[in-house]
C-alpha cells in the first residue's frame, strides 16, 4: 500500500516476481481492504506458473472470501494458487501452546 502511494508500486511488484520462491504467512489473519486483495491478486497472478509461492493459513478455503472480501476475487486467486499445488493440511495442537505447556511443566506433556 506504501509502495503504491509512494509512486512505487511497480517496481516493488517486478522485484516480488523475481523471486524464485515468495511466503505468505498467515494469509487472512487481518482482512485486506480491497485494494490489498487486488493487489494480492496481482503478485499471485504474475508469479502464476513462474516461481514458487507457499502461503500458509489458518483458515480453510472456505473462509478466504471474508479475508479477502470478495467471492469472484477469491475464486480467481485459489484458481491460480491451487494449480499445480501440494496441499498439505495440519490439524492439532499449536506448536507454541505445547512448547508453552513443557516449560510450565518439564516432566509431563
Amino acid at each position: 500500500m506504501e509502495a503504491k502511494d509512494e509512486k512505487r508500486l511497480l517496481r516493488y511488484q517486478r522485484i516480488l516476481a523475481r523471486q524464485e520462491l515468495l511466503i505468505v504467512d498467515e494469509l487472512g489473519f487481518v482482512p485486506l481492504s480491497k485494494t490489498g486483495a487486488e493487489m494480492l491478486f496481482q503478485v499471485f497472478s504474475q508469479r502464476y506458473e513462474r516461481a514458487s509461492t507457499l502461503v500458509t493459513s489458518n483458515l480453510p478455503f472456505a473462509e478466504w472470501t471474508e479475508a479477502l472480501g470478495s467471492e469472484r476475487l477469491t475464486g480467481a486467486l485459489l484458481d491460480r494458487l491451487t494449480h499445480h499445488v501440494h496441499i498439505l493440511e495440519m490439524n492439532g495442537d499449536s506448536y507454541r501452546l505445547k512448547s508453552s505447556r513443557r516449560k510450565k511443566d518439564p516432566g509431563g506433556e
